[in-house]
């Protein structure tokens, strides 16, 4: 895990600078989904910043959808869902955008993770998470 201070002349707010650190690790394996995050303090000495610019940071990684906070189990990175198809009849419209709180709660979904909304032909309408759905086309 790169424990270098971040660089505090930069142009780049050294907030942003903590969720890009944070976000290659993620993304390049060195965080591994499930993996608890080191804590707010160890972070704190290892890239130079103050409690607030590690707590930004991590907002924005979990707005982002790439961690999850749990109260007592800490920041961990987020474990993808295995995804389930969904075939949709042609005259139906599939939109995305973020969720309600409502949707959130009954979905089980963490911060950052949008929300297919299909619109089907008949009127009705379906909101699925869309880190758990993948939309195909079904067999008309």
């Amino acid at each position: 895990m790169d424990r270098t201070p971040v660089d505090p002349t930069s142009d780049r707010p050294v907030v942003k600078q903590v969720a890009d650190r944070l976000r290659a690790q993620i993304t390049d394996g060195t965080l591994r989904p499930g993996q608890v995050l080191p804590g707010e303090h160890q972070m704190m000495e290892w890239f130079g910043v103050s409690r607030a610019s590690v707590r930004e940071a991590l907002t924005i990684l979990r707005g982002e959808g790439l961690v999850v906070t749990t109260p007592r189990v800490g920041t961990r990175v987020r474990v993808e869902r295995e995804r389930a198809q969904v075939p949709i009849a042609a005259g139906t419209e599939v939109t995305a955008r973020m969720p309600t709180e409502a949707e959130r709660r009954t979905h089980e979904m963490p911060l950052g993770v949008p929300v297919l909304v299909l619109a089907h032909a008949d009127g009705s309408e379906q909101v699925l998470p869309a880190d758990r759905f993948t939309v195909v086309a079904g067999d008309d």
